[in-house]
């Protein structure tokens, strides 16, 4: 999506939208991470970066806002989402649309959501190697358990069922189950059963969301019950994350956008 044509004197300023919690911790994450992307920014030349974070709910500020503030005629914004699912598609879209009304002289480019892209995978590595014990597993005997948000798009889930499978065969687990904490099956926890029903000595859940909240304590109090060895921290302000956020920025510009349904 793009609204009109972009003129840069400099960086365009960057509007990175989140789903939004009323738990605290997924702003500060949030908030945590757009700090990261700009100091990364700086060293990858893209000095004085203008990052902000918006948020669809729950949280201020609103994207409308975040683009109100913006000093100047141009703005990029990127879904800080993992998938492009609902949120993507349709929600983000939908409020740029609106927010073209009351400033028609902002150009507005409109990227795509963080995933997939190789370097989540390896943030999902680094963190899962954080559990205790991890690194002391046998992979050929261990299953992970990718657990995602969950998504009503099929489109979206059967991306988290690709990178289960490719996960598997980069690092020959004994199985990458795809699993969801909303709106698809199996859950996480049902997940960990059918791995050791299978026969896997070691279950570790690898926590495939960006920000702390109800989804992640929801997996980690479930897949522990369900006699998980160990459940990763979520992806937070993570180098391979906010690297991600500057590739999709200057592929953006680049491109001018992507187009956006709804």
């Amino acid at each position: 999506m793009r609204y009109s044509p972009l003129t840069r004197s400099g960086p365009a300023p960057l509007i990175a939208v989140a789903h939004g919690s009323s738990d605290p911790r997924a702003a500060a994450t949030v908030g945590t991470l757009v700090e990261l992307v700009r100091q990364r920014g700086d060293r990858a030349g893209l000095d004085g970066l203008d990052v902000r974070a918006a948020y669809l709910g729950h949280a201020a500020p609103s994207v409308p806002q975040a683009l109100a503030a913006v000093d100047g005629d141009e703005a990029v914004v990127l879904p800080l989402l993992l998938t492009a699912a609902y949120h993507s598609k349709a929600d983000i879209p939908g409020v740029l649309r609106e927010a073209h009304t009351t400033r028609p002289r902002l150009a507005i480019s409109y990227g795509r959501p963080l995933g997939p892209h190789p370097l989540l995978l390896r943030a999902l590595e680094r963190r899962l190697a954080g559990v205790a014990g991890a690194e002391d597993l046998d992979p050929g005997e261990t299953a992970i358990v990718l657990a995602a948000a969950g998504s009503s798009d099929p489109a979206a889930n059967a991306v988290i069922a690709d990178l289960a499978g490719s996960w598997q065969a980069r690092r020959g687990w004994r199985a990458v189950r795809p699993a969801y904490a909303s709106a698809a099956t199996p859950t996480p926890a049902d997940a960990v059963l059918a791995a050791r029903r299978a026969g896997a000595r070691h279950v570790l859940v690898a926590t495939y969301l960006l920000s702390p909240g109800v989804f992640a304590d929801q997996i980690r109090r479930d897949c522990l019950a369900a006699g998980a060895d160990g459940v990763s921290a979520v992806l937070g302000a993570a180098p391979e994350i906010a690297d991600v956020v500057l590739g999709r920025y200057a592929e953006t510009l680049a491109e001018g956008g992507v187009a956006a349904a709804g």
